[in-house]
């Protein structure tokens, strides 16, 4: 694939990688980018770097268009190892005059390299960068995801490289959100948004409050992941509903079993849920990914969570399910538990507890069953899914 130009004089100099299929803990089934980008002007930028192994792609998509040795400028606007891993490496090639990047930036780039031979240039929030005909704003996004995040944005263009945020987890021959499947590509947002800047939802909406309030006219997204944003609109509308915590009427039962009667109480839970016009996924721990339903999270307004008790405790899935969503700080949902039990039953207590840590309205106690559900059991786990499903439909 060679160099794409995105905008006069502005070109995609990426990576595509087909083939990862895990990104510390995140599925990523449809693989990923790890996108660069390069401005030919008076001073020739280069916008990030890509993951270590794919900096001869890095390499042979720049010498398309010029020399490296002839790139005068790096920015750095974001430290983490997928798109700064072969950093080192291009440094020492192209040899800039400088390496543009936040305060915390150099702090971050020191911690990772430990070089203090880099001609760091620190720019502060608003500054601007004149690269001869092209003129770069910078725009701090400390914790979007990470404390030395920041936007640049191309003035001229009316085009913001926006670092991780507005990003997929998308492999594909084809550039622009126009050109692949809109559906496809949603889904893939939402799921890089739940996975991955879901607990920044505060300052994700602070960030688009800002922009607006300084009037910046954006004509197209580069994000660091995924496809390009020729339609910017659709995906900070997007991040607005998000980061915002709007949710469906919806439901989701997540469980794990042992020997099904968890799964027979979840089957009547999901029953009862619907009852009551509320839609519903059924979510088996064993056969769905935490990153999968992490994207279903996000728009759900109920969560119900099933599980037996083992050693006094849950089962393991769940036990690491609850871990990694309670990191993402889900908001503003409605919560309830159940599960099977042989002899102590502490599951649902324990599953409780962890929702309303998280400042979930948990609107039953609970049903416990003890071994296999009877079919009285299983009407008691109906009328907990018709009062979750009652609850959804007066707060939506």
């Amino acid at each position: 694939m060679h160099p794409i130009e995105i905008k006069p004089n502005v070109y995609w100099v990426g990576a595509v990688d087909w083939t990862t299929r895990d990104f510390h803990g995140y599925s990523t089934y449809r693989g990923t980018t790890y996108n660069a980008y390069l401005i030919m002007d008076e001073k020739i930028t280069l916008f990030d770097t890509v993951k270590k192994d794919k900096k001869g792609e890095l390499l042979h998509r720049i010498r398309n268009i010029v020399e490296p040795e002839k790139i005068d400028y790096l920015v750095v606007n974001h430290v983490e190892m997928d798109h700064s891993g072969c950093l080192p490496e291009i440094m020492e090639i192209v040899k800039p005059e400088k390496l543009f990047c936040s305060t915390m930036g150099r702090k971050t780039l020191l911690d990772h390299f430990h070089r203090e031979d880099w001609p760091y240039e620190v720019v502060k929030p608003g500054q601007d960068l004149s690269l001869g005909s092209k003129t770069i704003q910078f725009i701090e996004t400390r914790m979007l995801h990470w404390p030395d995040s920041m936007f640049s944005y191309v003035k001229e263009d009316k085009l913001l490289i926006s670092s991780d945020a507005f990003g997929q987890h998308f492999a594909s021959s084809e550039r622009f959100d126009d050109e692949v499947n809109l559906n496809d590509l949603m889904y893939q947002a939402a799921k890089y948004y739940a996975n991955i800047l879901y607990l920044y939802s505060p300052l994700v909406s602070k960030l688009i409050a800002s922009v607006q309030e300084m009037g910046l006219e954006i004509d197209m997204i580069a994000p660091d992941h995924g496809v390009i944003w020729r339609d910017p609109g659709r995906i900070i509308n997007a991040y607005s509903e998000w980061s915002s915590h709007k949710a469906r009427k919806k439901a989701l039962v997540i469980y794990d079993t042992m020997w099904h009667s968890t799964e027979m109480m979840a089957k009547a839970v999901a029953d009862g849920i619907q009852d009551e016009g509320v839609s519903v996924d059924l979510l088996d721990l064993t056969v769905n990914h935490r990153s999968e339903i992490m994207a279903s999270v996000l728009d759900a307004k109920a969560i119900v969570l099933g599980s037996p008790t083992l050693n006094n405790g849950l089962l393991p899935r769940m036990a690491g399910f609850l871990m990694y969503m309670r990191g993402l700080k889900p908001a503003n949902k409605i919560g309830a538990a159940f599960g099977s039990y042989g002899w102590s039953g502490e599951a649902v207590k324990l599953m409780n507890k962890v929702m309303e840590e998280m400042k979930f309205e948990i609107v039953d106690p609970g049903v416990r069953v003890k071994y296999v559900p009877s079919h009285e059991n299983l009407k008691e786990c109906v009328e907990l899914g018709r009062r979750v499903g009652k609850a959804v439909t007066e707060a939506v």
